[in-house]
Protein backbone atom coordinates (compact mmCIF):
# COMPACT_ATOMS: atom_id res chain seq x y z
CA UNK A 1 0.00 0.00 0.00
CA UNK A 2 1.37 3.43 -0.95
CA UNK A 3 2.53 5.54 1.99
CA UNK A 4 0.34 8.55 1.13
CA UNK A 5 -2.72 6.28 0.87
CA UNK A 6 -1.91 4.62 4.21
CA UNK A 7 -1.70 8.03 5.84
CA UNK A 8 -5.04 9.15 4.36
CA UNK A 9 -6.81 5.95 5.51
CA UNK A 10 -5.35 6.33 9.01
CA UNK A 11 -6.36 9.98 9.36
CA UNK A 12 -9.87 9.42 8.03
CA UNK A 13 -10.33 6.46 10.36
CA UNK A 14 -8.92 8.41 13.31
CA UNK A 15 -11.17 11.41 12.65
CA UNK A 16 -14.19 9.13 12.59
CA UNK A 17 -13.36 6.94 15.59
CA UNK A 18 -11.21 9.26 17.71
CA UNK A 19 -11.88 12.90 16.80
CA UNK A 20 -9.72 14.25 19.65
CA UNK A 21 -6.71 12.04 18.84
CA UNK A 22 -4.66 14.56 16.84
CA UNK A 23 -5.19 17.35 19.38
CA UNK A 24 -3.97 15.04 22.17
CA UNK A 25 -0.98 14.01 20.10
CA UNK A 26 -0.04 17.62 19.34
CA UNK A 27 -0.32 18.47 23.06
CA UNK A 28 1.88 15.51 24.04
CA UNK A 29 4.52 16.46 21.49
CA UNK A 30 4.45 20.00 22.88
CA UNK A 31 4.99 18.75 26.47
CA UNK A 32 7.56 16.09 25.53
CA UNK A 33 10.52 18.15 26.77
CA UNK A 34 8.81 20.23 29.43
CA UNK A 35 10.74 20.82 32.68
CA UNK A 36 9.67 18.89 35.79
CA UNK A 37 7.95 21.85 37.44
CA UNK A 38 5.73 22.40 34.40
CA UNK A 39 4.84 18.70 34.20
CA UNK A 40 4.00 18.73 37.92
CA UNK A 41 1.75 21.78 37.49
CA UNK A 42 -0.16 20.09 34.67
CA UNK A 43 -0.54 16.86 36.67
CA UNK A 44 -1.82 18.75 39.73
CA UNK A 45 -4.38 20.64 37.63
CA UNK A 46 -5.65 17.47 35.95
CA UNK A 47 -5.71 15.62 39.27
CA UNK A 48 -7.78 18.37 40.87
CA UNK A 49 -10.20 18.39 37.90
CA UNK A 50 -10.53 14.58 38.07
CA UNK A 51 -11.29 14.61 41.81
CA UNK A 52 -13.94 17.32 41.47
CA UNK A 53 -15.50 15.41 38.56
CA UNK A 54 -15.42 12.09 40.43
CA UNK A 55 -16.84 13.67 43.59
CA UNK A 56 -19.78 15.02 41.59
CA UNK A 57 -20.38 12.04 39.28
CA UNK A 58 -19.19 8.79 40.89
CA UNK A 59 -20.91 7.71 44.16
CA UNK A 60 -18.10 5.23 44.88
CA UNK A 61 -15.39 7.88 44.85
CA UNK A 62 -17.52 10.51 46.53
CA UNK A 63 -17.75 8.21 49.55
CA UNK A 64 -13.99 7.59 49.54
CA UNK A 65 -13.18 11.30 49.21
CA UNK A 66 -15.50 12.25 52.08
CA UNK A 67 -14.10 9.51 54.33
CA UNK A 68 -10.56 10.78 53.70
CA UNK A 69 -11.51 14.31 54.74
CA UNK A 70 -10.40 15.57 51.34
CA UNK A 71 -11.97 18.75 49.96
CA UNK A 72 -11.67 18.68 46.14
CA UNK A 73 -12.78 22.31 45.89
CA UNK A 74 -9.85 23.78 47.83
CA UNK A 75 -7.88 26.26 45.74
CA UNK A 76 -4.54 24.85 46.92
CA UNK A 77 -4.33 21.12 46.32
CA UNK A 78 -4.44 19.11 49.56
CA UNK A 79 -1.72 16.51 48.97
CA UNK A 80 -1.74 15.30 52.57
CA UNK A 81 -5.41 14.28 52.56
CA UNK A 82 -5.29 13.11 48.94
CA UNK A 83 -2.97 10.33 50.07
CA UNK A 84 -5.48 9.39 52.74
CA UNK A 85 -8.04 8.43 50.10
CA UNK A 86 -8.29 4.63 50.46
CA UNK A 87 -6.63 2.43 47.88
CA UNK A 88 -8.86 1.04 45.12
CA UNK A 89 -8.30 -2.59 44.09
CA UNK A 90 -9.22 -4.64 41.04
CA UNK A 91 -11.91 -6.32 43.16
CA UNK A 92 -13.37 -2.89 43.92
CA UNK A 93 -13.56 -2.05 40.22
CA UNK A 94 -15.35 -5.34 39.57
CA UNK A 95 -17.66 -5.45 42.62
CA UNK A 96 -18.62 -1.75 42.68
CA UNK A 97 -18.60 -1.30 38.94
CA UNK A 98 -22.04 0.33 38.66
CA UNK A 99 -21.32 3.05 41.27
CA UNK A 100 -17.88 3.81 39.83
CA UNK A 101 -19.07 4.06 36.23
CA UNK A 102 -20.25 7.51 35.19
CA UNK A 103 -23.38 7.32 32.97
CA UNK A 104 -22.36 7.13 29.29
CA UNK A 105 -25.02 9.74 28.50
CA UNK A 106 -22.63 12.38 29.88
CA UNK A 107 -20.22 11.70 27.00
CA UNK A 108 -20.57 12.16 23.28
CA UNK A 109 -18.89 8.91 22.31
CA UNK A 110 -17.87 5.86 24.33
CA UNK A 111 -16.33 2.41 23.88
CA UNK A 112 -17.04 -0.82 25.73
CA UNK A 113 -13.88 -2.31 27.25
CA UNK A 114 -13.20 -5.64 28.91
CA UNK A 115 -10.05 -6.86 30.57
CA UNK A 116 -9.02 -9.76 32.76
CA UNK A 117 -5.22 -9.42 32.70
CA UNK A 118 -3.15 -11.74 34.86
CA UNK A 119 -5.49 -11.43 37.84
CA UNK A 120 -8.17 -13.50 36.16
CA UNK A 121 -10.91 -11.09 37.33
CA UNK A 122 -12.98 -9.93 34.37
CA UNK A 123 -13.44 -6.16 34.43
CA UNK A 124 -15.76 -4.37 32.01
CA UNK A 125 -16.21 -0.62 31.79
CA UNK A 126 -17.11 2.22 29.44
CA UNK A 127 -14.21 4.35 28.18
CA UNK A 128 -15.05 7.80 26.84
CA UNK A 129 -13.61 8.97 23.53
CA UNK A 130 -11.33 11.60 25.08
CA UNK A 131 -9.72 8.96 27.31
CA UNK A 132 -9.42 6.43 24.48
CA UNK A 133 -7.86 9.06 22.21
CA UNK A 134 -5.34 10.05 24.87
CA UNK A 135 -4.15 6.44 25.17
CA UNK A 136 -3.65 6.21 21.42
CA UNK A 137 -1.91 9.58 21.34
CA UNK A 138 0.48 8.48 24.10
CA UNK A 139 1.37 5.43 22.02
CA UNK A 140 1.88 7.61 18.95
CA UNK A 141 4.25 9.89 20.85
CA UNK A 142 6.28 6.86 21.91
CA UNK A 143 6.44 5.68 18.28
CA UNK A 144 7.59 9.13 17.20
CA UNK A 145 10.72 8.76 19.36
CA UNK A 146 11.79 6.07 16.88
CA UNK A 147 10.65 7.92 13.76
CA UNK A 148 7.70 5.55 13.41
CA UNK A 149 4.24 6.59 12.19
CA UNK A 150 1.09 4.71 13.25
CA UNK A 151 0.22 4.07 9.60
CA UNK A 152 3.59 2.43 8.84
CA UNK A 153 3.46 -1.28 8.03
CA UNK A 154 3.84 -3.35 11.18
CA UNK A 155 3.81 -6.93 12.45
CA UNK A 156 1.50 -7.65 15.38
CA UNK A 157 1.87 -10.56 17.82
CA UNK A 158 -1.29 -10.69 19.87
CA UNK A 159 -2.84 -13.95 21.00
CA UNK A 160 -4.21 -17.03 19.33
CA UNK A 161 -7.59 -17.57 17.73
CA UNK A 162 -8.75 -20.77 16.08
CA UNK A 163 -12.03 -19.46 14.62
CA UNK A 164 -11.83 -19.03 10.84
CA UNK A 165 -14.46 -16.27 10.75
CA UNK A 166 -12.78 -14.30 13.53
CA UNK A 167 -9.45 -14.65 11.80
CA UNK A 168 -10.97 -13.41 8.54
CA UNK A 169 -12.57 -10.41 10.23
CA UNK A 170 -9.27 -9.53 11.89
CA UNK A 171 -7.39 -9.91 8.60
CA UNK A 172 -9.69 -7.32 6.99
CA UNK A 173 -9.21 -4.94 9.91
CA UNK A 174 -5.45 -5.49 9.85
CA UNK A 175 -5.33 -4.74 6.12
CA UNK A 176 -7.06 -1.39 6.71
CA UNK A 177 -4.60 -0.41 9.45
CA UNK A 178 -1.61 -1.74 7.44
CA UNK A 179 -0.80 -4.54 9.87
CA UNK A 180 0.17 -8.21 9.57
CA UNK A 181 -0.96 -10.27 12.54
CA UNK A 182 0.70 -13.50 13.68
CA UNK A 183 -1.46 -16.14 15.37
CA UNK A 184 0.92 -19.08 15.55
CA UNK A 185 4.41 -20.34 14.71
CA UNK A 186 3.77 -23.00 12.08
CA UNK A 187 6.04 -23.19 9.02
CA UNK A 188 3.59 -21.35 6.79
CA UNK A 189 3.29 -18.45 9.24
CA UNK A 190 7.08 -18.17 9.58
CA UNK A 191 7.52 -18.14 5.78
CA UNK A 192 4.90 -15.42 5.49
CA UNK A 193 6.49 -13.52 8.36
CA UNK A 194 9.86 -13.48 6.59
CA UNK A 195 8.20 -12.28 3.40
CA UNK A 196 6.21 -9.52 5.11
CA UNK A 197 9.13 -8.51 7.30
CA UNK A 198 10.91 -6.94 4.35
CA UNK A 199 8.51 -3.97 4.59
CA UNK A 200 7.94 -3.91 8.36
CA UNK A 201 8.78 -0.62 10.10
CA UNK A 202 7.88 -1.83 13.56
CA UNK A 203 6.92 -4.99 15.45
CA UNK A 204 4.73 -5.06 18.55
CA UNK A 205 2.93 -7.54 20.79
CA UNK A 206 3.29 -9.84 23.77
CA UNK A 207 6.93 -9.98 24.87
CA UNK A 208 6.94 -13.79 25.07
CA UNK A 209 5.61 -14.11 21.51
CA UNK A 210 8.18 -11.68 20.12
CA UNK A 211 10.87 -13.65 21.92
CA UNK A 212 9.68 -16.94 20.41
CA UNK A 213 9.66 -15.33 16.97
CA UNK A 214 13.19 -13.98 17.44
CA UNK A 215 14.44 -17.50 18.27
CA UNK A 216 12.88 -18.91 15.09
CA UNK A 217 14.48 -16.30 12.80
CA UNK A 218 17.76 -15.51 14.62
CA UNK A 219 19.37 -13.54 11.74
CA UNK A 220 16.38 -11.59 10.50
CA UNK A 221 18.16 -8.21 10.38
CA UNK A 222 19.43 -8.89 6.85
CA UNK A 223 15.80 -9.08 5.65
CA UNK A 224 14.04 -6.68 8.06
CA UNK A 225 16.05 -3.70 6.82
CA UNK A 226 13.29 -1.11 7.35
CA UNK A 227 12.72 -2.08 10.98
CA UNK A 228 13.02 0.81 13.46
CA UNK A 229 11.21 -0.43 16.55
CA UNK A 230 10.43 -3.73 18.29
CA UNK A 231 8.03 -2.98 21.13
CA UNK A 232 6.85 -5.45 23.76
CA UNK A 233 3.94 -4.95 26.07
CA UNK A 234 1.58 -6.67 28.50
CA UNK A 235 4.10 -9.15 29.99
CA UNK A 236 7.39 -9.11 31.86
CA UNK A 237 10.48 -8.71 29.69
CA UNK A 238 13.23 -11.07 30.82
CA UNK A 239 16.90 -10.32 30.06
CA UNK A 240 17.18 -13.20 27.59
CA UNK A 241 14.20 -11.82 25.63
CA UNK A 242 16.27 -8.70 24.95
CA UNK A 243 19.30 -10.77 23.97
CA UNK A 244 17.30 -12.82 21.45
CA UNK A 245 15.72 -9.74 19.85
CA UNK A 246 19.08 -7.97 19.59
CA UNK A 247 20.61 -11.03 17.91
CA UNK A 248 17.69 -11.39 15.49
CA UNK A 249 17.09 -7.76 14.46
CA UNK A 250 20.19 -5.88 15.60
CA UNK A 251 18.03 -3.38 17.51
CA UNK A 252 16.97 -3.22 21.14
CA UNK A 253 13.68 -4.61 22.44
CA UNK A 254 11.68 -1.66 23.82
CA UNK A 255 8.86 -1.65 26.35
CA UNK A 256 5.45 -0.03 26.59
CA UNK A 257 3.90 -0.36 30.04
CA UNK A 258 0.23 0.04 30.80
CA UNK A 259 -3.12 -1.60 31.50
CA UNK A 260 -6.58 -1.32 30.00
CA UNK A 261 -7.98 0.51 33.02
CA UNK A 262 -4.84 2.52 33.82
CA UNK A 263 -3.92 3.59 30.29
CA UNK A 264 -0.35 4.00 29.02
CA UNK A 265 1.80 4.35 32.14
CA UNK A 266 5.29 4.52 30.62
CA UNK A 267 7.15 4.19 27.34
CA UNK A 268 10.83 3.35 26.85
CA UNK A 269 12.93 6.00 25.11
CA UNK A 270 15.86 5.32 22.72
CA UNK A 271 18.24 5.72 25.68
CA UNK A 272 16.61 2.74 27.39
CA UNK A 273 14.71 4.64 30.11
CA UNK A 274 11.03 4.02 30.92
CA UNK A 275 9.47 7.49 31.03
CA UNK A 276 6.17 7.84 32.85
CA UNK A 277 3.41 9.54 30.85
CA UNK A 278 2.94 12.18 33.53
CA UNK A 279 0.42 14.07 31.41
CA UNK A 280 -1.95 11.13 31.83
CA UNK A 281 -1.11 9.28 35.06
CA UNK A 282 -0.09 10.15 38.59
CA UNK A 283 2.14 7.45 40.09
CA UNK A 284 2.77 6.44 43.70
CA UNK A 285 4.60 3.42 45.11
CA UNK A 286 3.05 1.74 48.15
CA UNK A 287 3.96 -1.19 50.38
CA UNK A 288 6.08 -3.95 48.84
CA UNK A 289 6.87 -1.62 45.92
CA UNK A 290 3.32 -1.96 44.59
CA UNK A 291 2.38 0.60 41.97
CA UNK A 292 -0.57 2.90 42.72
CA UNK A 293 -2.04 4.68 39.71
CA UNK A 294 -4.40 7.61 39.30
CA UNK A 295 -5.50 7.95 35.69
CA UNK A 296 -5.82 11.70 35.04
CA UNK A 297 -8.04 11.36 31.95
CA UNK A 298 -10.41 8.54 33.00
CA UNK A 299 -13.60 10.59 33.35
CA UNK A 300 -16.11 7.88 32.33
CA UNK A 301 -14.70 5.27 34.73
CA UNK A 302 -12.52 7.09 37.26
CA UNK A 303 -9.32 5.32 38.35
CA UNK A 304 -8.08 6.94 41.58
CA UNK A 305 -5.29 5.55 43.78
CA UNK A 306 -5.62 2.18 42.09
CA UNK A 307 -3.42 -0.70 43.20
CA UNK A 308 -2.49 -2.15 39.85
CA UNK A 309 -0.86 -5.28 41.27
CA UNK A 310 2.63 -4.77 39.83
CA UNK A 311 5.84 -4.21 41.76
CA UNK A 312 8.10 -1.47 40.39
CA UNK A 313 11.18 0.49 41.36
CA UNK A 314 11.25 4.22 40.54
CA UNK A 315 14.35 6.28 39.90
CA UNK A 316 14.92 9.27 42.18
CA UNK A 317 12.92 12.31 41.12
CA UNK A 318 16.20 14.09 40.39
CA UNK A 319 17.32 11.37 37.93
CA UNK A 320 17.97 12.60 34.40
CA UNK A 321 18.00 10.92 31.00
CA UNK A 322 20.34 11.49 28.08
CA UNK A 323 17.31 11.84 25.81
CA UNK A 324 16.52 15.18 27.51
CA UNK A 325 13.04 14.27 28.74
CA UNK A 326 12.30 15.13 32.37
CA UNK A 327 9.36 12.78 32.93
CA UNK A 328 9.89 10.46 35.91
CA UNK A 329 11.60 7.17 35.19
CA UNK A 330 10.64 3.63 36.16
CA UNK A 331 13.91 1.87 36.92
CA UNK A 332 12.53 -1.66 36.95
CA UNK A 333 9.20 -3.39 36.46
CA UNK A 334 9.58 -6.42 38.67
CA UNK A 335 6.30 -8.01 37.69
CA UNK A 336 3.00 -9.15 39.05
CA UNK A 337 2.61 -9.19 42.83
CA UNK A 338 -0.06 -11.85 42.30
CA UNK A 339 -0.55 -15.13 44.11
CA UNK A 340 1.78 -16.52 46.75
CA UNK A 341 3.88 -19.65 46.63
CA UNK A 342 3.02 -21.87 49.60
CA UNK A 343 5.91 -23.34 51.56
CA UNK A 344 5.36 -26.00 54.19
CA UNK A 345 4.77 -23.35 56.86
CA UNK A 346 5.42 -19.99 55.15
CA UNK A 347 4.25 -17.91 52.20
CA UNK A 348 6.55 -16.50 49.51
CA UNK A 349 5.77 -13.91 46.78
CA UNK A 350 5.61 -15.40 43.30
CA UNK A 351 8.09 -12.68 42.24
CA UNK A 352 10.74 -14.89 43.86
CA UNK A 353 10.75 -16.96 40.67
CA UNK A 354 11.72 -13.91 38.62
CA UNK A 355 14.81 -13.36 40.77
CA UNK A 356 15.77 -17.06 40.75
CA UNK A 357 15.91 -17.30 36.98
CA UNK A 358 17.30 -13.79 36.54
CA UNK A 359 20.22 -14.79 38.80
CA UNK A 360 20.85 -17.90 36.72
CA UNK A 361 20.91 -15.85 33.54
CA UNK A 362 23.44 -13.33 34.81
CA UNK A 363 25.58 -15.79 36.76
CA UNK A 364 25.75 -18.65 34.25
CA UNK A 365 24.67 -16.90 31.02
CA UNK A 366 21.87 -19.45 30.70
CA UNK A 367 18.33 -18.47 29.72
CA UNK A 368 15.65 -20.88 30.89
CA UNK A 369 12.09 -20.55 29.61
CA UNK A 370 9.98 -21.70 32.52
CA UNK A 371 6.56 -21.81 34.07
CA UNK A 372 6.04 -22.84 37.69
CA UNK A 373 2.87 -24.62 38.81
CA UNK A 374 1.90 -25.41 42.39
CA UNK A 375 -0.60 -28.14 43.16
CA UNK A 376 0.19 -28.63 46.84
CA UNK A 377 1.90 -26.75 49.65
CA UNK A 378 5.65 -27.20 49.88
CA UNK A 379 6.04 -28.51 46.34
CA UNK A 380 6.65 -26.65 43.08
CA UNK A 381 6.66 -28.06 39.57
CA UNK A 382 9.01 -26.26 37.17
CA UNK A 383 8.01 -26.68 33.53
CA UNK A 384 10.69 -25.98 30.92
CA UNK A 385 10.59 -25.97 27.13
CA UNK A 386 13.84 -27.94 26.90
CA UNK A 387 15.16 -30.71 29.07
CA UNK A 388 17.57 -29.34 31.65
CA UNK A 389 20.93 -30.96 32.27
CA UNK A 390 21.77 -32.15 35.76
CA UNK A 391 23.99 -29.13 36.33
CA UNK A 392 21.25 -26.74 35.15
CA UNK A 393 18.82 -28.41 37.53
CA UNK A 394 21.36 -27.94 40.30
CA UNK A 395 21.44 -24.18 39.58
CA UNK A 396 17.65 -23.97 39.93
CA UNK A 397 17.69 -26.05 43.11
CA UNK A 398 20.47 -23.86 44.53
CA UNK A 399 18.45 -20.70 43.83
CA UNK A 400 15.32 -22.32 45.24
CA UNK A 401 17.12 -23.24 48.46
CA UNK A 402 18.57 -19.74 48.70
CA UNK A 403 15.09 -18.15 48.72
CA UNK A 404 12.80 -20.90 50.03
CA UNK A 405 15.27 -22.71 52.35
CA UNK A 406 13.76 -26.13 53.13
CA UNK A 407 10.18 -24.85 52.77
CA UNK A 408 9.76 -25.80 49.10
CA UNK A 409 10.98 -28.73 47.04
CA UNK A 410 11.04 -28.52 43.25
CA UNK A 411 10.63 -31.09 40.53
CA UNK A 412 11.15 -30.64 36.79
CA UNK A 413 9.02 -31.45 33.79
CA UNK A 414 9.43 -30.70 30.09
CA UNK A 415 6.44 -28.97 28.49
CA UNK A 416 5.64 -28.46 24.81
CA UNK A 417 4.03 -25.07 25.33
CA UNK A 418 3.13 -22.80 28.23
CA UNK A 419 0.47 -20.77 26.42
CA UNK A 420 -2.42 -23.16 26.92
CA UNK A 421 -5.05 -20.45 26.85
CA UNK A 422 -5.60 -17.16 25.08
CA UNK A 423 -3.97 -14.16 26.70
CA UNK A 424 -0.88 -13.35 28.68
CA UNK A 425 1.80 -15.87 29.45
CA UNK A 426 1.97 -16.55 33.18
CA UNK A 427 5.23 -17.60 34.84
CA UNK A 428 3.38 -18.91 37.91
CA UNK A 429 0.09 -20.75 38.20
CA UNK A 430 -1.32 -21.77 41.57
CA UNK A 431 -3.82 -24.60 41.82
CA UNK A 432 -4.17 -24.03 45.56
CA UNK A 433 -7.33 -22.17 46.53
Amino acid sequence: MLNWLKKIIFKKGANKRNPSLINHFDDLIASDFWPKNKLNQLAEKRLKDLLVWSFENSPFYKKKIVEAGFDPYLENFDWKNFKKIPITTKSDLVNYNSVIQVPPSKFGKTFYCESSGTSGQVLSFIRDENWDSFIRAAQMRGYSWYNVNPWDFNIYFWGYNSSFLKKLRLRILDFLVNRFRIFDYNEKSIRELKKKGVNAVYIEGYSSMIYEMAKLIPKASKDFKKLRLVKATSEKIFPHYKTAVKQAFNIELRSEYGAAEAGIIAFECPEGKMHIVEEGVYVEVGENQELIITNLVSKSFPIIRYQLGDAVVLENESATCACGREHRIIKEIQGRVGKNIYGKTKLFPSLTLYYMFKNIFFQYNKSIDYQAVQYEKGRLEILTLEKLTDIEKSWVIHESNKYFKDEVTVKFKVAKDFRLEKGKLRDFISKIE
